[in-house]
């Protein structure tokens, strides 16, 4: 998921100031006895009233069908309004019965025969089949939607074919054996299919919509998940309980209303005011209790790549002259950054350590551009790079272009953008260099990685390199630190021919009060599924009398 995740520059001392009172406060809230809390089901002694959350995003156009949701945001909006066979488990994130109450693994890993709840129904009362999910996959994986995720899908047999346009639908080895059981053949095993299937893009799509190629006007929606749309206006989203949902009484709350506010200031107020309870976005200086700022690690790296489309560019020995030639300790240092690195993958145990470019070199960098034919840098188009509009971003490209107008006489120009026009602008191919923090969609290195193949529909960099692609198509039949290790060495070529420059793993900042608000844990993807999410009841210990103060 792609995300502007980075703090800005000047709040970074502040965060330093409180990084230990954070971290304490996530590792008490991942506690497994909180967890255990959490699933213990609603309390009856809860008041009746009507229970509405708010939550504050930063403004932005927001896209609803599953085909092309692309950011961390509207992730997360999908985990309210829909439900794919599987589901986050609230704290761990691993995967968990949704729609699919139980499912079979054949012995050989290939076929996995799911069976689906008979009360799972769409927000308009009517059935959630086998079928839907099987037609919701086919729209996905048609190759004239050029849907984001559709790549996620090759480790089904046929998915690649069918997507790339050298096959039919019928060819994709997904089977619905009846109303209630879905059957889907893999091309080989694939350890990590689990994982993917949490992901929004497998989720079932209600048939009125699967012709539907613009959602942006739809005032409402049905779905399937524990909440519907019942609202939408200008800069808010009204959702409902989904009474319907097939585990409706495990979801406590009346209603979620999300607000897009572009003012940290008048969001730092009305958080502190109680009329916000989560935001992703705010006036530090404002809060009366920064306590509530929550910090954690995140699977996620901010980095900078560059486009193989241009001749010159293209040429990994130019690519990596140029990175070559960046003062990386003026770059990637701790009063800039709080998490530093030279890795795309964020750290994971058993993974292999892996280093991208740590520091210039000014001779192999020379030598390298000799190489290719291009001396002293002459003869080497301008550089263009393209950016959102965050003052780090604007920080690192500052120092890469002084660097190599100084060694090179380049000419760079840099250009940003709005955030979500530049969503759009990096699918161009007039520019080099772009920038981009990726959180990743589950909790495993293929994450990162299987992105830069050549035929995936989020290779901004349109890198393609033959040795790559086999070995992430070789990894996804292995398993443990063996697969580990093949994805490593893929890593490894992102890094070294510089497609990659790696600047920091980011991690996630929330403001919710966590006084008010259960069944919300930090974690690795800052995901937070709404169906967990609920007020807390302050309860009278036994043996103390309460009384109303008036």
């Amino acid at each position: 998921m792609i995300e502007s995740l980075r703090p800005a520059r000047a709040l970074l001392p502040r965060l330093r100031e409180f990084l230990p009172v954070l971290l304490l406060a996530a590792l008490i809230l991942c506690s497994p006895a909180l967890l255990e809390a959490q699933d213990s089901g609603p309390d009856a002694s809860q008041s009746q009233e009507p229970k509405e959350l708010v939550v504050v995003y930063s403004p932005k156009e927001v896209e609803l069908d599953p085909r092309h949701i692309y950011t961390t945001m509207e992730s997360e909006l999908s985990t309210a309004l829909y439900e794919g066979l599987l589901t986050y488990h609230p704290f761990s994130l691993i995967p968990v019965p949704g729609v699919a109450y139980e499912w079979e693994i054949s012995q050989d890993k290939t076929v996995y025969r799911f069976s689906l709840r008979e009360d799972a129904v769409f927000s308009s009362g009517e059935p959630v089949t086998a079928e839907d999910f099987r037609a919701s996959w086919l729209r996905v994986l048609d190759p004239q939607a050029q849907a984001e995720y559709s790549f996620l899908f090759d480790v089904i047999e046929g998915a690649r074919r069918y997507r790339l346009g050298l096959g039919t639908g019928e060819e994709v080895a997904i089977r619905a054996v009846s109303d209630k059981v879905l059957e889907v053949r893999l091309e080989r095993p694939a350890g990590h299919f689990l994982k993917l299937l949490c992901h929004m893009s497998f989720a079932p799509i209600h048939p009125s919509y699967r012709e539907r190629e613009d959602w942006s006007k739809a005032s409402t929606l049905i779905g399937n998940g524990p909440y519907y749309l019942h609202e939408r206006k200008d800069f808010e989203l009204v959702l409902r309980k989904n009474r319907l949902y097939w585990d409706a009484g495990r979801v406590e709350l009346d209603g979620i209303r999300v607000r897009f506010m572009g003012d940290p200031a008048a969001i730092s107020e009305g958080f502190n005011k109680g009329a916000i309870h989560w935001a992703n976005n705010w006036d530090t200086s404002r809060l009366e209790d920064r306590t509530k700022i929550v910090f954690n690690p995140l699977f996620a790296t901010s980095y900078f790549y560059m486009l193989c489309v241009d001749e010159a560019w293209a040429d990994p020995r130019v690519r990596r002259a140029l990175a070559l030639l960046v003062p990386w300790d003026e770059i990637r240092t701790e009063e800039d950054t709080l998490l530093p690195t030279s890795r795309l993958v964020p750290p994971i145990p058993n993974y292999p350590d892996v280093e991208g470019i740590l520091q210039s070199d000014r001779e192999e960098a020379f030598s390298l551009l000799l190489q290719a034919g291009y001396s002293q840098g002459i003869g080497l188009p301008e550089l263009v790079f393209k950016l959102p509009g965050d003052s780090e971003s604007e920080r690192v490209a500052a120092v890469m272009a002084e660097a190599w107008k100084r060694e090179l006489s380049l000419a760079v120009t840099i250009r940003t953008f709005p955030y979500d026009v530049y969503l759009r602008e990096v699918k161009k191919s007039d520019y080099t260099i772009g920038s981009v923090t990726w959180i990743g969609d589950y909790a495993d290195p293929l994450t990162f990685l299987q992105m830069w193949t050549k035929d995936s529909n989020l290779n901004d960099a349109r890198f393609a390199d033959a040795q790559f692609d086999a070995l992430i198509e070789e990894s996804f039949s292995l398993e443990g630190e063996t697969r580990y290790s093949q994805l490593a060495e893929a890593e490894t070529i992102l890094l070294s021919t510089a497609v990659v420059l790696p600047i920091s793993h980011t991690p996630a900042f929330n403001l919710v009060d966590l006084e008010r608000i259960e069944g919300w844990f930090p974690n690795v993807l800052n995901i937070h599924p709404f169906k967990y999410l609920r007020f807390r009841q302050l309860r009278v210990p036994p043996g103390v009398a309460s009384a109303e103060i008036r």
